[in-house]
């Protein structure tokens, strides 16, 4: 049993929980469960009572109530964003948005979720927290160009004339709730297309929510 702050295996979760590398931390039983329903391996777990004392996991765990496990994991990017549904995320800085985009993907079938340009990282802690799992489930992409997504591509604008309908394929591209979509992504897009709302905007987890919901409910009745 680990009993000194001073083991490695503390000091790189202290360390990942801080910076963007290739491996990346998972805190509490239910993400550690659907990281192995996944098939995904853990480099290594750390368990209160087990292979570490309580309070020194407190002390590298994120949370502020600490946690009785966490996992720490190398991360998956595929070398392509698929079809044929795909989310894509376009200068989303929130990590929770990031993270409850991807439950989204997960629940309603998505083939992979796109990660442009000046987005939260995925597989930062609050990303995988707000992810509930779903972070081990989708298949991630990194891109840096409309280009690099699969064909139509669907851009939510909220200027846009036509209103989002169903059944949809391709790639819904979503940008931040402040900023919107780039001019030149939306002009990279096959089409554009809103959302009709009573208020300004809606921000990136929920645009992105009820665009999947909106492009799936008539295949999945």
């Amino acid at each position: 049993m680990i009993t000194s702050h001073h083991n490695p295996k503390l000091k790189e979760v202290r360390r990942l929980q801080r910076r963007r590398e290739r491996r990346f931390v998972a805190e509490g039983e239910d993400l550690l469960r659907a990281a192995s329903e996944a098939g995904w391996p853990a480099v290594y777990e750390l368990r209160a009572g087990v292979d570490v004392e309580q309070a020194l996991l407190d002390g590298v765990s994120a949370l502020g109530s600490g946690t009785r496990a966490l996992a720490v994991y190398e991360q998956r990017w595929e070398k392509a964003a698929t079809g044929p549904l795909c989310v894509a995320l376009w200068g989303v800085h929130d990590p929770g948005n990031v993270g409850t985009v991807l439950r989204s993907a997960l629940a309603f079938g998505a083939s992979s979720v796109a990660i442009g340009p000046n987005t939260a990282d995925p597989f930062g802690p609050k990303a995988v927290r707000a992810s509930m799992g779903a972070v081990f489930g989708v298949p991630l992409a990194r891109v840096a160009s409309v280009a690099q997504l699969p064909a139509p591509r669907t851009a939510l604008d909220a200027r846009a004339t036509d209103t989002l309908t169903g059944p949809g394929e391709g790639t819904l591209v979503v940008g931040a709730e402040r900023e919107g979509l780039p001019s030149e992504v939306v002009a990279a897009c096959d089409k554009t297309a809103r959302i009709p709302i009573a208020g300004d905007s809606l921000n990136a987890a929920m645009a992105a929510t009820i665009g999947l919901y909106e492009w799936t409910r008539v295949a999945n009745r």
